[in-house]
């Protein structure tokens, strides 16, 4: 099979509510050089976070909920910049922000499939005590993502994934394929509790039957209706 065709992703591309641009991000490349390492990662999996104001639907289980913070700045920001948080006070977690200006919105990176630089992913989760079973594994789930292409809470929050500015000692570059997939599943969010992370909000995409792709838990007090 011949490799996808890519294009250099622009701000306009991200500019629509993060629960529309999340599955055009599927199949897209995220490179990213740091310390000397080059790491390409091609997303099979994403969710959408919305925040306060963004969108019809308020969104409770976004970090922007309830409005700026200084933890969730980068999400009011341009659209394209990378918010990187902390999760469990282990895990770097990367987002691609997007949505209409004034707003607040984020894409967590899920999963992915590592496309260039096997050795370097490898060696970056091991150096933050991970336990590789396979290359399938290698990205499965944001922790393990921010982990293999080296971004880190809190140098690397928001580094620019459009302009390719280098970010304290980083470069980050998001591709988008020219035609979107056509084999994307949708349902609801990963581990977010209460009603954020039940079936009213479907918005967990990612590519099916790809290997990659993270298991599915419900949150706390979430679960089929």
């Amino acid at each position: 099979m011949s490799p996808p065709e890519l294009r250099p992703a622009t701000r306009a591309d991200l500019i629509g509510l993060p629960v529309e641009v999340a599955p055009r991000l599927l199949g897209a490349h995220l490179t990213v050089r740091s310390g000397g390492d080059v790491v390409t990662v091609r997303l099979t999996e994403v969710e959408a976070y919305h925040g306060l104001g963004t969108g019809p639907v308020p969104d409770p289980g976004s970090h922007a909920r309830s409005g700026p913070t200084a933890r969730n700045a980068t999400m009011w920001g341009e659209p394209g910049h990378l918010y990187v948080y902390l999760s469990h006070g282990i895990y770097s977690c990367v987002n691609v922000v997007s949505g209409p200006d004034g707003t607040a919105g984020g894409i967590l990176l899920r999963a992915g499939e590592i496309v260039v630089g096997r050795d370097a992913a490898l060696r970056h989760r091991l150096e933050r005590g991970g336990v590789v079973r396979s290359d399938r594994d290698l990205a499965r789930g944001p922790g393990r993502f921010g982990d293999a292409i080296g971004l880190r809470h809190p140098l690397h929050d928001g580094i620019d994934a459009i302009s390719g500015a280098e970010w304290h000692g980083a470069t980050a570059r998001l591709e988008l394929r020219s035609s979107p997939l056509a084999d994307v599943v949708a349902g609801p969010r990963v581990g977010v509790a209460g009603v954020a992370g039940t079936d009213a909000f479907p918005w967990r995409f990612w590519i099916a039957d790809d290997p990659t792709v993270s298991p599915f838990r419900w949150g706390r007090g979430a679960g089929p209706s």
